[in-house]
């Protein structure tokens, strides 16, 4: 049976507990609001399938080479509701026009994540944008493959370990089914993000949450909470505590500091990500409306693209500038040093806004300190620049 001891070894990609065939296995949160397996001895038959399914404990080996694009689709209205380019909609809604079924991560009353189905693209506003937080599979991939066995089309939708366990949990390819991961930091706590979303409500009814808002454009995007009654709560990355918190790694999940499943050689189809740099590559898509950077990994990959393509602008560049200003595709986040305290805290904390700036605020000294380091990284760099330049010129004057 499968026991968890090192927790950095177990992504929670409910892989396990769906393949098991006495339902002995249930994922329950931790005290940092993440989900592990725990196994119901005395029902378990001790058949070993909950570790064959693991994708940590059995990596699969892919061998691709994936083609790289930068997209935006046509539709500026679906662009302005996306996280970036827009290109899960155009993408998703081929599958549900061939009365496919689309599984991916989604709000539910409470606001919690968690992952379901759509059949229908009136539907499938609900898994539009980024969620900052660690998504709930439950028993989807059971549902997936209820839906493939019934001969649908399906396409799942989720972070490269989840996609990962679902494919490990289907045991072999199926013609119909469709993978599409995303360049994934980290997943935040769920209990964290509960807590902090309660904070915000102050006796007001939450109506909608984005956390990728482009009031203040592509590039600054912001968390944006509206209320029944009309009133808005809008902070951009860098002002929100969840934000900062999230992406400094204070409450990541332990696995995501040495994530098994950072690489270009992925088991998607389709990897979906923010094109970060676009404006040193292709300026001319740098209109701060969202640009997507798209990696086509495999043939049925390809042609879903292709024919997405129709309904947008898009342009193939070499891989390595499309993940050259996103090294989270191949590189796990830096442990933070302040995480065991910040969790060690959260129980008792009445404020979790308070407690996250108390682990993300910069110290003065360590201001004085960065801006010190980026002056002398700056000077080095025109000294090289000036001496590489000296030395072609002396080249040049000895060879004529």
């Amino acid at each position: 049976m499968i026991n968890i001891i090192d927790k950095a070894n177990c992504c929670g990609c409910h892989a396990c507990s769906n393949r098991c065939p006495q339902k002995c296995i249930s994922m329950q949160a931790d005290d940092e609001g993440f989900w592990y397996p725990k196994v119901d001895s005395k029902d378990c038959i001790n058949c070993g399938l909950c570790e064959k399914v693991c994708p940590i404990l059995n990596k699969s080996i892919v061998e691709n080479q994936p083609t790289a694009y930068a997209c935006q689709i046509e539709d500026d209205q679906i662009r302005q509701q996306s996280s970036s380019g827009g290109v899960f909609t155009i993408v998703a809604a081929s599958v549900l026009a061939n009365h496919g079924v689309v599984f991916g991560a989604g709000f539910d009353r409470e606001f919690n994540v968690l992952h379901s189905s759509v059949d229908s693209i009136d539907d499938l506003s609900n898994f539009r944008g980024s969620k900052y937080v660690q998504s709930c599979i439950g028993n989807t991939y059971e549902q997936a493959k209820n839906f493939l066995n019934q001969g649908r089309q399906v396409l799942f939708s989720g972070t490269p370990c989840q996609i990962a366990g679902f494919k490990s949990y289907l045991g072999k390819e199926y013609e119909g089914v469709v993978c599409v991961d995303i360049i994934c930091h980290g997943v935040p706590s769920p209990l964290v993000w509960e807590q902090y979303r309660n904070n915000l409500k102050n006796n007001n009814e939450l109506m909608s949450i984005s956390f990728r808002d482009k009031a203040f454009g592509w590039k600054r995007f912001s968390l944006k909470i509206t209320y029944k009654n009309d009133e808005e709560y809008i902070k951009d990355l860098k002002s929100d505590a969840f934000m900062q918190g999230f992406l400094k790694n204070v409450y990541l999940r332990p696995s995501c500091y040495n994530c098994s499943f950072k690489t270009l050689a992925r088991q998607s189809d389709i990897t979906l990500a923010d094109f970060w740099g676009i404006e040193n590559i292709l300026p001319s898509f740098d209109d701060d409306k969202g640009t997507s950077l798209i990696l086509v990994n495999s043939n049925k990959g390809k042609e879903i693209f292709l024919a997405a393509a129709k309904q947008m602008k898009y342009e193939k560049i070499d891989i390595d500038h499309a993940i050259r200003y996103n090294s989270a595709a191949i590189k796990s986040v830096d442990y933070n040093p302040k995480r065991d305290k910040f969790f060690r805290e959260l129980p008792e904390s009445t404020d979790i806004s308070q407690l996250i700036g108390k682990y993300t605020k910069v110290s003065f000294s360590r201001k004085v300190y960065m801006k010190v380091r980026l002056l002398l990284s700056q000077i080095k760099r025109k000294i090289l620049y000036l001496w590489d330049g000296t030395e072609k010129k002396g080249t040049n004057m000895n060879n004529s």
